[in-house]
């Protein structure tokens, strides 16, 4: 069912870097998100897979991790994803990132139910990315997809007032969300 995939699709941020992810993984994954909608159906969206541990190397330092983890650098050697997707777009329209987000959760839930995890990160050295990886400057960066077996557990939460994930002592990662009553503003 959707859900029970959506519900395991976490952001993780910590996997088990000795488990591999495969070329033929990711390609499987972006096969499935090149089928979903395109605005106007320009089908803007590009990618770049990340497998080799050189590649992973040049990448990793280029990323931010957790934003609300202020004293969390990222992920340690071992802990880090298996793989990557670099998420490019040869033109940006209005709805670019329409389609950048439903192809990365597609790109998700597609690993998902092949029982790895990701991470979407927007918050990318896109200078750096592009001179590393000697990117043409007619594409745009948008995204990178971290993808790996899960290296950590996360529990959804109640919200109640902040809407910032944690760790508890135990380094499980906690996730507030707002109940189905308070995001149905209203019915007709």
């Amino acid at each position: 069912m959707l859900k029970s995939l959506v519900l395991k699709n976490r952001s993780y941020r910590r996997f088990r870097e000795d488990h591999p992810v495969t070329e033929d993984d990711l390609k499987s994954f972006i096969d499935v998100a090149r089928l979903t909608p395109s605005a106007m159906n320009r089908q803007p969206l590009r990618y770049i897979t990340v497998v080799s541990t050189e590649a992973r190397e040049k990448l990793f330092p280029l990323l931010r991790w957790a934003g609300y983890l202020k004293d969390w650098p990222g992920p340690d050697a071992g802990e880090r994803p298996a793989a990557y997707i670099i998420m490019l777009a040869d033109h940006i329209g209005k709805y670019t990132i329409c389609d950048a987000g439903i192809a990365a959760q597609t790109i998700l839930l597609s690993a998902v139910e092949q029982g790895l995890g990701g991470c979407i990160l927007g918050s990318v050295d896109r200078d750096k990315l592009r001179q590393a990886f000697s990117l043409s400057s007619a594409l745009d960066i948008l995204l990178v997809l971290a993808l790996g077996k899960p290296g950590e557990k996360v529990i959804i939460e109640r919200m109640h007032q902040d809407i910032k994930y944690w760790r508890d002592e135990e380094q499980v990662h906690h996730v507030p969300k707002y109940d189905l009553a308070e995001v149905i503003i209203a019915s007709f």
